[in-house]
């Protein structure tokens, strides 16, 4: 079968983005989005199947790349989604901690929210494939460039995005909210798409 490559995650395929955005990042946000379960939930509710590419082969989804515009970003909710998932008080402390992170917009660059592959499906090419569809379409979009964020224990995926062309910008570092986020800091990296 051949990999597909399309704008958009389809209806029957929101459980399954929630699930594999989760086992890619669930590591640096299992402190503020645990347990599981309830990130599952808080995910299926505000993932925005309009701000994703989708990779997908016989019917089901390998692998997804979200991104970030000035209406939102692919896995980003709000106070009143964090509530209905958290509680009161749980949605609270969780929405600072998010805030904290990053609500950034870069009206300059074209915003990756995020690229993950199921395991199974790994060293396959999916992971440059959707980094090709996300400057695609960033340039229909008029952007000249693209941006990603990648944590600095993940030397796998900054060595995919060195080979894509993206360069270093800037290094920045999460400080106290380390305790938070299981990482110390993360290297801002874009690619020059003119």
């Amino acid at each position: 079968m051949t990999v597909r490559l399309h704008l958009g995650i389809l209806p029957a395929h929101r459980q399954a983005a929630a699930r594999l955005y989760w086992q890619a990042f669930g590591g640096k946000l299992s402190r503020v989005l645990g347990p599981e379960t309830k990130a599952l939930a808080y995910l299926d509710r505000v993932i925005r199947p309009d701000h994703a590419i989708a990779a997908t082969e016989n019917g089901a989804l390998l692998g997804l790349a979200g991104f970030r515009t000035p209406e939102g970003g692919f896995a980003e909710g709000s106070l009143a989604d964090l509530r209905a998932v958290y509680g009161r008080f749980g949605a609270s402390w969780r929405m600072a901690a998010l805030t904290a992170l990053s609500h950034e917009i870069d009206n300059g660059r074209f915003l990756i929210d995020g690229i993950c592959v199921a395991p199974a499906h790994r060293n396959r090419g999916i992971g440059a494939a959707l980094i090709d569809a996300l400057c695609t379409e960033a340039a229909r979009r008029g952007y000249g460039a693209i941006r990603l964020e990648v944590i600095d224990s993940n030397l796998r995926a900054r060595a995919l995005y060195e080979r894509k062309g993206f360069r270093v910008l800037r290094r920045d570092h999460l400080g106290v909210l380390q305790l938070a986020f299981r990482f110390a800091s993360a290297t801002i990296m874009v690619r020059s798409l003119r």
